[in-house]
């Protein structure tokens, strides 16, 4: 149930920049939500010029705002989206993340709604139908290690949290393509002004303040790349150097590490690819395959052993920069 007065329960925020044909079925799963609650939809976009501006426009209950592409940052622009919503729930997307049906919205919110200590849920992803086995295992594995936990978690054993890096991380993880915050909490708790991983240092943060992060399997967007061998370094580079710097976490520790994850994922994706599609097609795409492992184990290194170079490695290896560059 969409909404244009001030009385909207929640904001759907989306971020665009030049999104591309994939944004107009995204808007239009968010649209066609069902919900019992007025729910509003706010669209910020810094500098798209794909025609997605006009496209947004030709919805006349969208609200729209327009920032500069270089004013544009991860935690800085959901801190104005946020600022500007009317819901007392803000839901998160990319342009890039469909709601995979009319559920997902009300699916998102009820944590929210069952537990006053939640300030944040985020939901489950799952691969476009057009994206390779790999990456649909990959991102459902990922997701499913969730279920392994309670739904809703907070602090419950701080010595715990102090000594064990995989719990910190189980309980840091959050993903702002498709999320939900309490307005109530972020106003005390903003997102922070970094270039990566705002999602999980805002998670951090609202952990340790006390308050407790959701998982809702049942609110499922299509999120998913197929990237290239020069992405997949790039973007590897990307959140190995973040999550060293911010979180301590060592990504690839060592060059004999890093072979080591090349031969095994090598091994471990042409057996599945070998049960899912076949010998033929399995060794057909083995090559490719080891350079992906390859790129991704190459950017966890650099991104991790920069040292005084840091600032021609951003430049050469960074996606995040190159796409602001644009």
């Amino acid at each position: 149930m969409i909404s244009s007065s001030d009385g909207v329960l929640v904001t759907v925020t989306i971020l665009t920049k030049n999104p591309g044909p994939i944004f107009r079925e995204v808007l239009s799963a968010v649209l066609s939500q069902e919900t019992t609650w007025p729910y509003e939809v706010l669209v910020v976009d810094s500098g798209s010029s794909d025609g997605t501006v006009d496209f947004v426009r030709q919805h006349s209950g969208v609200r729209l705002v327009k920032i500069k592409s270089g004013d544009f940052g991860h935690g800085r622009t959901r801190n104005l989206a946020v600022s500007m919503a009317r819901g007392q729930y803000v839901a998160m997307l990319t342009h890039d993340a469909k709601p995979a049906n009319n559920k997902w919205l009300s699916n998102l919110v009820k944590p929210l709604e069952a537990n006053l200590s939640v300030a944040g849920v985020f939901g489950r992803h799952i691969a476009y139908p057009n994206h390779t086995p790999c990456t649909k295992r990959d991102i459902e594995q990922h997701f499913n290690q969730f279920l392994q936990w309670p739904a809703v978690m907070g602090i419950e054993d701080p010595e715990r949290y102090a000594r064990d890096q995989g719990y910190r991380q189980v309980l840091h993880f959050f993903s702002d393509n498709n999320a939900c915050l309490r307005k109530a909490v972020w106003e005390k708790i903003p997102y922070p002004d970094v270039d990566f991983a705002e999602d999980q240092l805002w998670a951090k943060a609202i952990i340790e303040a006390g308050y407790k992060r959701a998982y809702a399997d049942d609110a499922v967007v299509f999120h998913s790349h197929d990237y290239s061998v020069r992405d997949t370094l790039r973007r590897s580079f990307d959140e190995s150097r973040a999550l060293k710097r911010l979180f301590g976490y060592d990504l690839c520790p060592g060059f004999g590490y890093g072979c080591y994850q090349v031969y095994a994922g090598t091994c471990r994706d042409l057996k599945f690819l070998i049960k899912s599609v076949g010998l033929r097609k399995a060794f057909a795409s083995m090559f490719r395959t080891s350079l992906l492992h390859a790129a991704k184990q190459a950017g966890f290194y650099i991104g991790r052993h920069q040292g005084p170079l840091e600032g021609f490695f951003f430049r050469l290896f960074s996606l995040d920069g190159a796409k602001k560059r644009k």
